[in-house]
């Protein structure tokens, strides 16, 4: 089992930034990847980010691309999205969750955090 806990989140004014943290505990040595998503009100979930669980490797979505970027300490087994120069339609519950198994399938979820942008 992996158990991921989300903070940071909360509310912050358009043009402001944010860091949200995915702090990851029980098998971490099973995990091999970490993303990032969220989740507006009545939309469907959308992938933020993801990084390896090395730290090497990263990737942002297109729509947080130049403002969200994702990184790793190691020694803390946490996860770290900086979000900058936040929108209004960054407004979101943001979760994070562990990649263990199969390439792409996100098999842990942590509890998700919100973050709230006024405009």
């Amino acid at each position: 089992q992996v158990q991921l806990v989300e903070s940071g989140g909360g509310l912050v004014q358009a043009g402001g930034s944010l860091r949200l943290s995915c702090a990851a505990s029980g098998r971490t040595f099973s995990i091999y990847a970490m993303g990032w998503f969220r989740q507006a009100a009545g939309k469907e979930r959308e992938f933020v980010g993801v990084i390896s669980w090395s730290g090497r490797n990263t990737y942002v979505a297109d729509s947080v691309k130049g403002r969200f970027t994702i990184s790793r300490d190691n020694a803390k087994n946490t996860v770290y999205l900086q979000m900058n120069s936040l929108k209004f339609e960054d407004t979101a519950v943001y979760s994070c969750a562990a990649q263990t198994g199969t390439a792409g399938k996100y098999d842990y979820w942590g509890q998700g955090t919100q973050v709230t942008v006024s405009s």
